[in-house]
């Protein structure tokens, strides 16, 4: 019998774990509740960590030129006096071994797609079914229930369905709604040539073909910009705080009872590392899971998830932290001094090897 394998979610999370799985002798299925299957959005990046998994790993060879990716040269940032304060090289650091790349995200989606379900990659195609809403799931048994009624049996099930997660509630037995961050992000893209043609004064300060990501900071609001699709498009972040965002404040009064704003910033995206977090836990998925041959025990599958839980919660944990950090006011009120570092975090979030090498480092040696 096969090692069934079925994974809840067909974006890039979901299809990563699907990439870094296959193998003979697996079964993999993809349940997408949407009827497309097909990322819609503005850009994203993938870090070094991330980059160097799917590039020397993975050997994904299409990153640049097939999902048009752009390896970014660095940070530059600018207060909101216009004047540049900061550069940040990224481009060549050896030590990273990978490069930070930005996509838009629907090129990204569709080639890790392709490459999912290619046969010319070990193991069998990946099966992508569109139009599976999963409406329950039970463990014990290895059963998800879709939305029409269809029971679609595994040996292992991954929730990979985002921050409205169905499957995380069902296997918590809780349910886990979504909450305020304290910042709203405004996403727009704009061809390049319109914004050469309508704002050339923007375009001899900022080229938006150039292969930087721009930030302007403020005290609590920030711009973030950069080009996809080999230049031909430009995004713009717009960060902006929620009303009555304070890091000290008193939940009822400000949140209507809703959670703890330390808590709620745990998952601010400040740092980059959403999508590149999804590819480390991938990548843990298939290091720890290769040995596993056809027709696995549930205790050996179980064994194997908490071995990967044990590699992967710190460092997960620590970066959302770290996101939180970097969320702060990066200036005092009412000055345009710049006090907060891009880079600041760069060397931890991006110096990573992969779970089995981390496990040598921090778990076992923390045993022994």
């Amino acid at each position: 019998m096969p090692f069934e394998i079925a994974i809840v979610g067909g974006g890039i999370a979901g299809l990563a774990a699907a990439i870094a799985l296959r193998a003979p002798g697996r079964q993999i299925t993809v349940l997408e509740q949407s009827r497309l299957c097909a990322e819609i959005g503005a850009t994203i990046s993938l870090q070094p960590n991330a980059s160097r998994i799917m590039q020397r790993e993975w050997e994904l060879e299409g990153l640049l030129e097939r999902a048009r990716g752009m390896v970014d040269q660095g940070f530059r940032i600018y207060n909101t006096d216009g004047q540049m304060v900061n550069s940040v090289p990224l481009a060549g650091k050896a030590e990273y071994e990978g490069d930070r790349i930005i996509y838009h995200r629907q090129d990204l989606h569709e080639y890790m797609r392709s490459e999912a379900t290619s046969p010319s990659r070990a193991g069998p195609p990946a099966e992508v079914r569109t139009s599976c809403r999963v409406t329950t799931c039970d463990t014990e048994a290895g059963q998800i229930t879709l939305e029409s009624g269809e029971i679609v049996q595994a040996d292992l099930i991954i929730g990979a369905d985002g921050i409205h997660s169905v499957l995380r509630g069902l296997i918590v037995n809780e349910t886990v709604p979504t909450a305020p961050t304290g910042l709203s992000a405004y996403r727009l893209m704009v061809p390049s040539a319109l914004l050469e043609q309508k704002l050339p004064e923007f375009c001899e300060r900022i080229n938006p073909r150039e292969p930087f990501t721009s930030m302007v900071m403020a005290h609590d609001c920030r711009l973030i910009m950069g080009p996809a699709r080999e230049g031909e498009v430009y995004s713009l972040v717009g960060l902006v705080p929620d009303e009555h965002m304070h890091e000290n404040a008193n939940t009822k009064q400000s949140w209507r009872s809703r959670g703890d704003i330390g808590k709620m910033l745990e998952t601010l995206p400040t740092q980059g590392q959403g999508a590149s977090q999804t590819i480390e836990d991938a990548e843990a998925l298939g290091a720890f899971f290769d040995g596993v041959g056809e027709d696995p025990s549930k205790t050996e599958i179980e064994q194997t998830l908490q071995r990967i839980y044990s590699c992967r919660h710190e460092r997960a944990s620590l970066i959302q932290c770290y996101s939180r950090q970097a969320a702060k006011p990066a200036t005092d009120k009412g000055s345009s001094e710049i006090k907060m570092r891009p880079d600041e975090f760069m060397d931890y979030n991006c110096m990573y090897r992969g779970a089995k090498h981390w496990q040598q480092r921090h778990v076992v040696a923390g045993t022994a």
